[in-house]
Protein backbone atom coordinates (compact mmCIF):
# COMPACT_ATOMS: atom_id res chain seq x y z
CA UNK A 1 0.00 0.00 0.00
CA UNK A 2 1.54 3.75 -1.03
CA UNK A 3 0.11 7.07 -0.02
CA UNK A 4 -2.77 6.76 -2.92
CA UNK A 5 -4.32 3.70 -2.03
CA UNK A 6 -4.13 4.38 1.94
CA UNK A 7 -7.77 6.07 2.25
CA UNK A 8 -7.79 8.96 5.15
CA UNK A 9 -10.37 10.07 6.40
CA UNK A 10 -9.46 13.58 8.96
CA UNK A 11 -11.85 14.39 11.85
CA UNK A 12 -10.98 17.91 13.18
CA UNK A 13 -12.85 21.62 13.45
CA UNK A 14 -11.07 24.74 14.71
CA UNK A 15 -7.43 25.99 13.56
CA UNK A 16 -5.26 24.16 15.54
CA UNK A 17 -6.66 21.01 13.43
CA UNK A 18 -6.10 22.93 10.27
CA UNK A 19 -1.93 22.66 10.29
CA UNK A 20 -2.37 18.96 10.39
CA UNK A 21 -4.49 18.52 8.04
CA UNK A 22 -2.61 20.40 5.70
CA UNK A 23 0.46 18.67 6.24
CA UNK A 24 -1.06 15.09 4.70
CA UNK A 25 -2.32 17.27 1.67
CA UNK A 26 0.68 18.83 1.15
CA UNK A 27 2.53 15.29 1.17
CA UNK A 28 0.28 13.73 -1.14
CA UNK A 29 -1.57 11.26 1.05
CA UNK A 30 -5.25 10.53 0.00
CA UNK A 31 -7.52 12.61 2.05
CA UNK A 32 -10.93 10.82 1.16
CA UNK A 33 -13.23 12.75 3.53
CA UNK A 34 -13.00 15.69 6.56
CA UNK A 35 -15.85 15.49 9.56
CA UNK A 36 -15.99 18.54 11.24
CA UNK A 37 -18.25 20.31 13.54
CA UNK A 38 -21.96 21.88 11.55
CA UNK A 39 -21.46 25.65 10.91
CA UNK A 40 -22.33 28.23 13.96
CA UNK A 41 -23.86 31.56 14.31
CA UNK A 42 -20.82 33.93 14.50
CA UNK A 43 -20.49 37.63 14.74
CA UNK A 44 -22.66 40.57 15.03
CA UNK A 45 -25.41 39.16 12.19
CA UNK A 46 -24.97 35.41 13.68
CA UNK A 47 -24.47 34.46 10.57
CA UNK A 48 -23.52 30.87 10.12
CA UNK A 49 -19.64 30.49 10.18
CA UNK A 50 -18.20 27.72 8.18
CA UNK A 51 -15.18 25.61 10.97
CA UNK A 52 -11.34 26.40 9.96
CA UNK A 53 -11.67 22.93 9.00
CA UNK A 54 -14.15 23.14 6.76
CA UNK A 55 -12.79 25.89 4.97
CA UNK A 56 -9.82 24.82 4.38
CA UNK A 57 -11.17 21.38 2.98
CA UNK A 58 -13.26 23.42 0.92
CA UNK A 59 -10.33 25.53 -0.48
CA UNK A 60 -8.73 22.10 -1.23
CA UNK A 61 -11.74 20.29 -2.83
CA UNK A 62 -12.04 17.63 -0.26
CA UNK A 63 -15.43 16.18 0.89
CA UNK A 64 -17.00 17.65 3.99
CA UNK A 65 -19.02 15.78 6.07
CA UNK A 66 -21.10 17.92 8.80
CA UNK A 67 -22.72 15.27 11.25
CA UNK A 68 -25.36 16.50 14.26
CA UNK A 69 -25.22 13.33 15.34
CA UNK A 70 -22.06 10.52 14.96
CA UNK A 71 -24.71 8.00 15.40
CA UNK A 72 -27.19 8.32 12.55
CA UNK A 73 -27.47 5.92 10.58
CA UNK A 74 -27.09 8.19 7.51
CA UNK A 75 -23.84 9.26 8.67
CA UNK A 76 -22.74 6.27 9.53
CA UNK A 77 -23.61 4.86 6.22
CA UNK A 78 -21.83 7.72 4.50
CA UNK A 79 -18.02 6.71 6.27
CA UNK A 80 -18.48 2.84 5.59
CA UNK A 81 -18.99 4.28 1.98
CA UNK A 82 -15.70 6.63 2.10
CA UNK A 83 -14.48 3.13 3.02
CA UNK A 84 -11.38 4.50 4.97
CA UNK A 85 -8.08 3.01 5.76
CA UNK A 86 -7.26 5.21 8.67
CA UNK A 87 -9.43 8.03 10.79
CA UNK A 88 -6.89 10.71 11.87
CA UNK A 89 -8.55 13.06 14.75
CA UNK A 90 -7.39 16.36 16.15
CA UNK A 91 -9.25 18.84 18.79
CA UNK A 92 -12.61 16.89 17.45
CA UNK A 93 -15.48 15.60 19.65
CA UNK A 94 -15.56 12.39 21.60
CA UNK A 95 -16.06 9.12 19.19
CA UNK A 96 -18.71 6.50 19.31
CA UNK A 97 -16.76 3.35 19.39
CA UNK A 98 -18.62 1.90 15.85
CA UNK A 99 -17.25 5.10 14.70
CA UNK A 100 -13.39 4.85 15.61
CA UNK A 101 -13.70 0.95 15.37
CA UNK A 102 -14.61 1.31 11.64
CA UNK A 103 -11.29 1.53 9.28
CA UNK A 104 -9.17 -1.17 9.18
CA UNK A 105 -5.73 0.45 10.61
CA UNK A 106 -7.30 1.73 13.33
CA UNK A 107 -8.07 5.64 14.39
CA UNK A 108 -5.57 7.46 16.00
CA UNK A 109 -5.68 11.29 17.44
CA UNK A 110 -3.32 14.04 18.13
CA UNK A 111 -3.31 15.21 21.76
CA UNK A 112 -1.61 18.27 23.27
CA UNK A 113 -0.26 17.32 26.25
CA UNK A 114 2.25 14.30 27.04
CA UNK A 115 -0.13 11.45 27.87
CA UNK A 116 -0.74 9.90 30.25
CA UNK A 117 -0.69 13.23 31.99
CA UNK A 118 -2.98 15.96 31.14
CA UNK A 119 -6.10 14.22 29.79
CA UNK A 120 -8.90 16.29 29.05
CA UNK A 121 -10.50 19.02 27.27
CA UNK A 122 -7.85 22.09 28.25
CA UNK A 123 -4.03 20.36 28.68
CA UNK A 124 -2.20 24.03 27.16
CA UNK A 125 -3.68 25.61 29.51
CA UNK A 126 -3.45 23.50 32.67
CA UNK A 127 0.21 22.68 31.80
CA UNK A 128 0.86 26.43 32.49
CA UNK A 129 -1.18 26.94 35.11
CA UNK A 130 0.45 24.36 37.31
CA UNK A 131 3.73 25.70 36.44
CA UNK A 132 5.42 22.72 34.24
CA UNK A 133 8.55 23.18 33.00
CA UNK A 134 7.11 20.74 29.98
CA UNK A 135 4.86 19.53 27.75
CA UNK A 136 4.56 18.19 24.00
CA UNK A 137 1.91 16.28 21.58
CA UNK A 138 1.04 12.64 21.72
CA UNK A 139 -0.37 10.34 18.97
CA UNK A 140 -2.59 7.29 20.19
CA UNK A 141 -5.34 5.26 18.88
CA UNK A 142 -8.57 5.61 20.12
CA UNK A 143 -10.00 2.92 22.83
CA UNK A 144 -13.10 3.14 25.00
CA UNK A 145 -11.95 5.58 27.87
CA UNK A 146 -11.00 9.07 26.94
CA UNK A 147 -7.84 9.87 26.09
CA UNK A 148 -6.54 6.44 27.41
CA UNK A 149 -5.46 4.59 24.30
CA UNK A 150 -2.26 3.06 23.17
CA UNK A 151 0.79 5.86 22.79
CA UNK A 152 2.33 5.73 19.22
CA UNK A 153 4.59 8.83 19.23
CA UNK A 154 5.61 11.78 21.31
CA UNK A 155 7.38 15.45 21.23
CA UNK A 156 8.20 17.47 23.25
CA UNK A 157 8.86 21.04 24.33
CA UNK A 158 9.93 23.68 26.64
CA UNK A 159 7.50 25.44 28.84
CA UNK A 160 9.40 29.04 29.59
CA UNK A 161 8.13 32.20 31.65
CA UNK A 162 7.63 33.93 28.38
CA UNK A 163 5.52 31.73 26.95
CA UNK A 164 1.24 32.01 27.29
CA UNK A 165 -1.72 29.47 26.21
CA UNK A 166 -1.64 31.64 23.18
CA UNK A 167 2.12 31.14 21.93
CA UNK A 168 2.14 27.65 23.34
CA UNK A 169 -1.36 26.44 21.37
CA UNK A 170 1.22 27.57 18.31
CA UNK A 171 3.69 25.59 18.60
CA UNK A 172 2.05 22.61 19.94
CA UNK A 173 -0.06 22.99 16.59
CA UNK A 174 3.08 23.00 14.26
CA UNK A 175 4.78 20.43 16.35
CA UNK A 176 1.35 18.32 16.47
CA UNK A 177 1.02 18.36 12.71
CA UNK A 178 4.78 17.05 12.12
CA UNK A 179 3.46 14.20 14.42
CA UNK A 180 0.46 12.95 12.15
CA UNK A 181 2.72 12.74 8.92
CA UNK A 182 5.58 10.61 11.27
CA UNK A 183 2.63 8.73 12.71
CA UNK A 184 0.94 8.36 9.51
CA UNK A 185 3.98 7.41 7.57
CA UNK A 186 4.95 4.75 10.27
CA UNK A 187 1.67 3.48 9.96
CA UNK A 188 1.67 2.91 6.16
CA UNK A 189 4.85 1.02 6.38
CA UNK A 190 3.97 -1.16 9.25
CA UNK A 191 6.72 0.62 11.56
CA UNK A 192 4.82 0.86 15.14
CA UNK A 193 5.13 -0.47 18.61
CA UNK A 194 2.24 1.43 20.60
CA UNK A 195 2.20 1.30 24.16
CA UNK A 196 -0.10 1.12 26.97
CA UNK A 197 -0.06 4.27 29.11
CA UNK A 198 -0.59 2.45 32.57
CA UNK A 199 2.92 1.52 31.58
CA UNK A 200 3.63 4.77 31.88
CA UNK A 201 2.80 4.90 35.96
CA UNK A 202 2.84 3.69 39.21
CA UNK A 203 -0.51 4.41 40.40
CA UNK A 204 -3.49 7.04 39.12
CA UNK A 205 -2.82 9.53 42.44
CA UNK A 206 0.21 10.53 39.89
CA UNK A 207 -1.96 11.84 37.04
CA UNK A 208 -2.72 15.23 36.43
CA UNK A 209 -6.01 16.14 34.26
CA UNK A 210 -6.89 18.89 32.44
CA UNK A 211 -10.95 19.25 32.53
CA UNK A 212 -12.76 21.96 30.63
CA UNK A 213 -12.35 25.65 31.70
CA UNK A 214 -15.37 27.33 32.59
CA UNK A 215 -15.43 31.32 33.35
CA UNK A 216 -16.30 30.94 36.71
CA UNK A 217 -12.75 28.45 36.95
CA UNK A 218 -11.29 31.76 35.67
CA UNK A 219 -11.30 34.67 38.94
CA UNK A 220 -7.76 35.35 40.01
CA UNK A 221 -7.35 34.31 44.03
CA UNK A 222 -5.20 37.12 44.72
CA UNK A 223 -4.61 34.96 48.34
CA UNK A 224 -2.71 32.88 46.22
CA UNK A 225 1.09 33.35 46.24
CA UNK A 226 2.75 35.88 43.55
CA UNK A 227 4.02 32.96 41.13
CA UNK A 228 1.05 30.72 41.26
CA UNK A 229 -1.06 33.80 39.75
CA UNK A 230 1.31 34.41 37.61
CA UNK A 231 1.35 31.26 35.75
CA UNK A 232 -2.14 31.50 36.38
CA UNK A 233 -2.76 34.82 34.13
CA UNK A 234 -0.46 33.49 31.05
CA UNK A 235 -2.01 30.19 31.27
CA UNK A 236 -5.89 31.68 30.62
CA UNK A 237 -3.97 34.04 28.19
CA UNK A 238 -5.30 35.21 25.29
CA UNK A 239 -8.67 32.95 26.28
CA UNK A 240 -10.64 32.49 28.59
CA UNK A 241 -8.57 35.08 29.85
CA UNK A 242 -8.23 35.68 34.21
CA UNK A 243 -10.37 37.81 35.46
CA UNK A 244 -10.84 40.14 38.29
CA UNK A 245 -12.77 43.20 39.73
CA UNK A 246 -12.01 46.18 41.15
CA UNK A 247 -14.13 47.18 44.35
CA UNK A 248 -13.72 50.49 45.53
CA UNK A 249 -14.29 50.79 49.58
CA UNK A 250 -16.13 54.27 49.08
CA UNK A 251 -19.09 53.34 46.90
CA UNK A 252 -18.38 49.96 46.44
CA UNK A 253 -18.74 49.62 42.76
CA UNK A 254 -17.17 46.80 41.02
CA UNK A 255 -15.57 47.01 37.69
CA UNK A 256 -14.15 43.80 35.76
CA UNK A 257 -11.35 43.96 34.13
CA UNK A 258 -9.30 40.82 31.89
CA UNK A 259 -5.71 40.16 32.58
CA UNK A 260 -3.57 38.96 30.06
CA UNK A 261 0.11 39.48 31.10
CA UNK A 262 1.78 40.53 34.01
CA UNK A 263 5.60 39.57 35.82
CA UNK A 264 6.84 38.86 39.38
CA UNK A 265 8.44 41.99 40.84
CA UNK A 266 8.57 40.68 44.69
CA UNK A 267 8.34 36.97 45.95
CA UNK A 268 8.66 37.88 49.93
CA UNK A 269 5.96 37.40 51.66
CA UNK A 270 4.02 40.60 52.71
CA UNK A 271 3.53 41.97 55.64
CA UNK A 272 2.02 45.66 55.45
CA UNK A 273 -0.67 44.89 52.58
CA UNK A 274 -3.82 42.77 52.08
CA UNK A 275 -4.22 40.35 48.57
CA UNK A 276 -5.73 42.54 46.17
CA UNK A 277 -3.85 46.55 46.99
CA UNK A 278 -3.32 48.20 44.29
CA UNK A 279 0.36 50.20 44.10
CA UNK A 280 0.28 53.09 40.94
CA UNK A 281 1.37 55.96 39.81
CA UNK A 282 -1.27 55.98 37.61
CA UNK A 283 1.23 56.67 34.82
CA UNK A 284 3.45 53.89 34.43
CA UNK A 285 2.77 51.30 36.65
CA UNK A 286 0.12 48.97 37.92
CA UNK A 287 1.33 46.16 40.96
CA UNK A 288 -0.76 44.36 43.13
CA UNK A 289 0.06 42.60 46.44
CA UNK A 290 -0.61 38.46 46.69
CA UNK A 291 -0.17 36.38 49.79
CA UNK A 292 3.52 36.13 48.91
CA UNK A 293 5.24 38.71 46.34
CA UNK A 294 3.72 41.27 43.90
CA UNK A 295 2.59 41.12 40.23
CA UNK A 296 2.88 43.66 37.82
CA UNK A 297 0.26 44.04 35.07
CA UNK A 298 1.52 44.78 32.31
CA UNK A 299 -1.17 43.83 29.84
CA UNK A 300 -5.46 44.13 30.77
CA UNK A 301 -8.64 45.24 29.75
CA UNK A 302 -11.37 46.63 30.88
CA UNK A 303 -15.09 45.03 30.12
CA UNK A 304 -16.21 46.61 26.82
CA UNK A 305 -13.04 48.18 25.99
CA UNK A 306 -10.62 47.11 23.76
CA UNK A 307 -7.52 44.72 25.19
CA UNK A 308 -4.11 47.40 25.79
CA UNK A 309 -0.71 47.87 27.87
CA UNK A 310 -0.77 49.21 31.13
CA UNK A 311 0.76 52.45 30.16
CA UNK A 312 -1.67 52.97 27.25
CA UNK A 313 -4.56 51.78 29.98
CA UNK A 314 -3.38 54.57 32.23
CA UNK A 315 -3.60 57.25 29.70
CA UNK A 316 -6.95 57.37 30.50
CA UNK A 317 -8.07 55.37 33.76
CA UNK A 318 -7.34 56.50 36.88
CA UNK A 319 -6.99 54.19 39.94
CA UNK A 320 -8.06 55.45 43.44
CA UNK A 321 -6.38 55.24 46.49
CA UNK A 322 -9.30 53.01 47.73
CA UNK A 323 -9.14 50.75 45.04
CA UNK A 324 -8.34 46.95 45.37
CA UNK A 325 -8.82 43.71 43.29
CA UNK A 326 -11.09 41.42 44.50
Amino acid sequence: MDKKSLRILFMGTPEFAVESLKVLVENNYNVVGVVTMPDKPAGRGYRLQPSPVKQYALEKGLRVLQPEKLKDEGFLNELRQLEADLQIVVAFRMLPEVVWNMPSKGTFNLHSSLLPQYRGAAPINWAIINGEKETGVTTFFLSHEIDTGKIIFQEKTIIDDTDNAGSLHDRLMAMGAQLVLKTTNAILDGDIQPIPQNQLFRDPSELKNAPKIFKEDCRIDWKKPAREIFNFIRGLSPYPAAWTELSSSADHEEVRFKLFAGEIVGTEKSTCKSPGTITTDNRSYLDVATREGVIRITELQLTGKRRMSTIDFLNGYHFNENNRFC
